[in-house]
């Protein structure tokens, strides 16, 4: 066992002794959290842990001790509701901007911004993205702990790999953050040369240089499904320098070699520039490194409903079968229970028939009382009535508003975990796949010369995002009505004088994420208001000149003969005085 390593004090160590201290040393301080895990595993999801490689593809019973399954579905119910809540791939959920908001409505900044989203959006459908997440935030309601690698790929440009819950260990940073991980994976022989050995389809044969002898012998004898044991570790790596091409250079170090070999080679020595495990927690305690989770906080109703089911179930059973007496002459004659049959016994005195050992009359309603509180509050503990709100509800003349209000108020309970999720997730994925999608020439579209130097930032546009935003939009709306009645009542249209109306549209458009093209820069909206306003005046300097044509007509046909006020003005023009 790697845990039972011993070095000499002083004795300079090789990279991969290194390793391996460092995986003893986390799997020591993971230790105390394993009968944890095993206790929510084994009563909710019994297929979520592996604690050892020889788990691996093993189809045995594992929900034994799993009479009453709310907690599963609630559980499910969990997952399915963060998944259609956050990272829906059916609707929007990001959207890229700027931290300045007056460049992130620059027209040519905005117009390119939404090109990169939406090239983004094409990426994760293409990639098993929306398989992996699931699972991941099954891991996060169930464990508190949930881990994804997020890889580039040569087929689909990324693909996601998520990790059961004891198959790695982490550790943080002095900012605690998650910046180590180190796994044990079973490989089969197949595996392991189509990866790290790069086999030629054509003549089958492979690169062996850093492979172990012993793989090799397996390979040559066809016995291409037996198991290696592997060991993985992305870690800082204390040999960064970002001068240097080769990727064992970069800001981290990433490291497969066999365990159990003795040969002293890597199969893979690589690097990445940022950390590709993203390592969500549900809530941390101070400077813990793993999450705890609802499931932890109802972990003992759990217990306790399956010993209520069972308890109920012996209960019915005693009703329904209960242990029955008999006389002794029936030993050897055939007897039944069954409905419908008849087993003859002669009555004598003192004694009788078939009869129950002693009447059972149970109430079990104050066990089922009992069963439906647990039940109740291990829902609330998955957040089950904040997503199957309609369903789990009776009533039928609950209105709109009601449950828009009553949504905004349960959303309040997941803000925190929604914030981390913000933190140590989407951040993460979204900045991961940006810096793969720039590493490839020609994938991004040029940037314009303003966003040169600039840091991006992901605003979140789901469905809880923007349930969390709708807040801000009813300050906007009770304003602009404010203002609205009072020009009314007053009959002062200048009022609204005081409010910018173009920033108000601005705002309540980024509050409920309106499509990012519906909405016109500053720019464009002036350029608008200048045409407009051009042809407003040429088509008033065209009426003026019309008017004054008319007036010309007029002029020319009016009688000049006599004495009248025409001939007076004429003759005053001419010099001659008014008379």
């Amino acid at each position: 066992m790697v845990a039972s390593i011993q070095y000499q004090p002083g004795t300079p160590l090789s990279k991969r002794q290194n390793l391996e201290l460092l995986w003893s040393q986390l799997k020591n301080e993971r230790s105390t959290w394993e009968s944890h895990w095993r206790d929510l595993a084994d009563y909710i999801l019994p297929r979520r842990i592996r604690l050892h490689t020889t788990d691996r593809n093993k189809g045995d019973k594992r929900n034994q001790r799993i009479i009453d399954s709310t907690a599963t579905f609630a559980a499910r119910s969990l997952r399915s509701g963060l998944m259609a809540g956050v990272t829906s791939p059916a609707r929007p959920w990001k959207q890229l901007t700027t931290p300045d908001p007056t460049l992130a409505e620059f027209g040519p900044v905005k117009t390119w911004l939404a090109d990169v989203n939406r090239l983004m959006d094409t990426l994760f459908l293409k990639s098993n993205l929306y398989n992996a997440l699931p699972i991941l935030y099954g891991d996060l309601g169930v464990f508190g702990t949930g881990a994804m690698a997020a890889l580039e790929d040569d087929r689909d440009t990324m693909r996601f790999y998520t990790f059961p819950i004891g198959s790695y260990a982490v550790s943080s940073n002095e900012r605690q953050v998650i910046d180590t991980f180190v796994r044990e994976v079973p490989m089969t022989v197949r595996q392991i040369v189509q990866k790290f050995g790069r086999v030629k389809e054509k003549s089958g044969s492979a690169d062996w240089s850093n492979i172990s002898q012993t793989v090799r012998n397996l390979w040559d004898n066809r016995n291409l499904e037996a198991v290696v044991d592997v060991m993985h570790a992305v870690y800082p790596n204390q040999d960064f320098d970002d001068s240097m091409v080769d990727p064992k250079f970069k800001r981290f170090s990433s490291c497969y070699y066999e365990l159990g070999s003795t040969e002293n080679r890597f199969l893979r020595e690589s690097g990445f520039d940022q950390f590709p495990i993203l390592c969500p927690r549900w809530d941390v305690m101070s400077e813990d490194i793993y999450g705890t989770s609802p499931a932890m906080d109802v972990l003992g109703d759990v217990k306790a409903l399956q010993l209520l089911q069972k308890r109920k179930s012996q209960a019915v059973e005693k009703m329904v079968n209960p242990p029955m007496t008999g006389p002794s002459s029936l030993r050897n004659q055939k007897a039944s229970l069954l409905p419908g049959d008849i087993t003859y016994v002669d009555v004598r005195e003192g004694q009788q028939g078939f009869r129950p050992v002693h009447e059972v009359r149970m109430s079990i309603a104050e066990v089922l009382e009992d069963i439906q509180e647990h039940q109740e509050r291990i829902r609330r503990a998955f957040f089950e009535d904040l997503f199957l709100m309609l369903t789990l509800s009776d009533r039928r003349d609950i209105t709109a508003t009601e449950i828009a209000e009553r949504k905004e108020e349960k959303l309040l309970m997941l803000g925190p975990v929604l914030e981390r999720l913000n933190d140590e997730l989407l951040d993460p994925l979204v900045d991961r796949a940006f810096n793969v999608m720039a590493g490839i020439p020609g994938m991004l579209p040029e940037a314009p010369e303003e966003l040169q130097g600039v840091d991006l930032r992901v605003e979140y546009v789901s469905i809880m995002a923007q349930a969390q935003k709708l807040v801000s939009t009813s300050g906007i709306q009770r304003t602009m009505t404010f203002v609205a009645e009072l020009a009314a009542a007053s009959q002062n249209q200048s009022i609204w004088d005081k409010v910018d109306v173009d920033q108000a549209i601005d705002e309540f458009g980024d509050a409920v994420s309106a499509p990012v093209r519906i909405i016109r820069s500053d720019e464009d909206v002036a350029a608008i208001r200048e045409q407009r306003q051009q042809r407003e005046q040429m088509a008033q300097n065209v009426a003026l000149m019309e008017q004054a044509a008319s007036g010309m007509q007029k002029l020319s046909q009016a009688n000049t003969d006599g004495d009248n006020a025409l001939t007076n003005l004429a003759n005053a023009m001419a010099g001659g005085g008014v008379s």
